[in-house]
């Protein structure tokens, strides 16, 4: 390793630990500096894509995530495991860049690969995004069986319930079960407020929208930020 290599090689893990602790912007000026230096490593070059994917506004963002995972690709250090992670940020770029069909199709190969739960998340999702009933349902149901303790799968599945199969019922013990394991879940708390409001408990349904303001959003939430915060005032005016 050359000497800039080198000394790339410690800003990354810097700025990794920054990323770790919450210190997004920092640790994304060190992401972008390595990257324009054209540093090579799957080390920040994950970590990069999940920033890029979450700061993500329009097609330019995304196809910067997609590029920066091709070259990471190329990365020495890329494990088995990092490589099913690039595939899974590369599937949700193509996502957000409207490309569903491809998304599917790369996470569908990876799971033939090896299944594990990342990807058990994202393709349940991204089979109720597509609209598939039978096939997000047999699906999270598989990823149920895989670990029955994943907040994930049973939010998935929730959604498989309420928003595909309009069985609200079903779906609230989905729900219920996936806030005991994770009680800041994003899109759990905003569905949970929909049985609020039908109750009529439009507090209830504001605390849960507020404490979802709490999490770190995502390109695979149901909701965005804007929705939930546009949801609250409309409830507070109500």
């Amino acid at each position: 390793m050359t000497d800039m290599g080198f000394f790339d090689a410690i800003k990354a893990r810097q700025a990794v630990n920054l990323h770790q602790k919450g210190r997004y912007d920092e640790a994304l000026a060190i992401y972008n500096q390595l990257y324009a230096n054209g540093f090579v490593s799957a080390v920040y070059m994950l970590p990069y894509s999940v920033l890029l994917l979450r700061n993500g506004k329009g097609d330019e963002d995304f196809n910067k995530v997609k590029e920066v995972l091709k070259k990471a690709e190329k990365a020495p250090d890329l494990t088995p495991d990092k490589r099913q992670q690039l595939l899974m940020h590369y599937a949700v770029a193509q996502y957000k860049l409207g490309n569903l069909d491809k998304a599917l199709n790369l996470l569908e190969a990876a799971h033939r690969k090896q299944p594990c739960g990342i990807i058990y998340g994202t393709l349940g999702f991204l089979y109720i995004q597509a609209g598939d009933a039978d096939k997000a349902l047999s699906y999270n149901l598989e990823a149920l069986e895989y670990d029955d303790e994943d907040p994930v799968t049973l939010d998935n599945l929730g959604q498989v319930y309420y928003r595909l199969l309009n069985d609200k019922e079903k779906a609230k013990e989905y729900f219920l079960k996936a806030i005991e394991y994770k009680e800041g879940q994003i899109d759990t708390l905003y569905f949970l407020s929909r049985y609020d409001i039908e109750e009529g408990k439009i507090q209830d349904a504001v605390e849960k929208l507020e404490k979802a303001l709490e999490g770190r959003f995502s390109p695979l939430n149901y909701v965005t930020k804007a929705d939930v915060e546009q949801e609250i005032e409309k409830l507070e005016k109500a």
